[in-house]
């Protein structure tokens, strides 16, 4: 069941998407069926992460990204998919990391959620 968030969190959710883009579930199962190259980070919690993620992703929390992306990714023009629950914290992180410079970053809409309604598989 979809988590019910506060009104104040979806305005700055939707204030944050209007500067994004995003790209959708099927999209992204897409590209990796292409081998196309690109970054895929997981901005959920560390116990979220750990209970399962889209393969090949890498744990970036929200609390940390800010912090340690330029260490993880330095090139600001590298091409980055950026995932959580549902695509409200992965919109809001996408956001932050163009304010710091990083140009090809996109939020997977749906989030893990939207990849397991799919039935696309999960490594632990």
């Amino acid at each position: 069941m979809a988590q019910q968030h506060a009104p104040r969190f979806l305005q700055i959710v939707t204030d944050a998407k209007k500067r994004i883009r995003e790209t959708t579930v099927d999209e992204v199962k897409g590209k990796m069926e292409r081998g196309e190259k690109f970054v895929l980070i997981d901005v959920r919690e560390e116990s979220e992460f750990a209970r399962d993620h889209l393969p090949g992703a890498v744990h970036l929390g929200r609390g940390v990204l800010e912090r340690d992306i330029e260490a993880r990714v330095p090139d600001t023009a590298a091409p980055l998919v950026l995932y959580c629950g549902g695509g409200y914290r992965s919109a809001l992180a996408a956001d932050n990391l163009q304010k710091m410079g990083y140009i090809n970053v996109m939020s997977m809409d749906g989030g893990i959620r939207g990849w397991r309604e799919k039935g696309y598989p999960l490594s632990t």
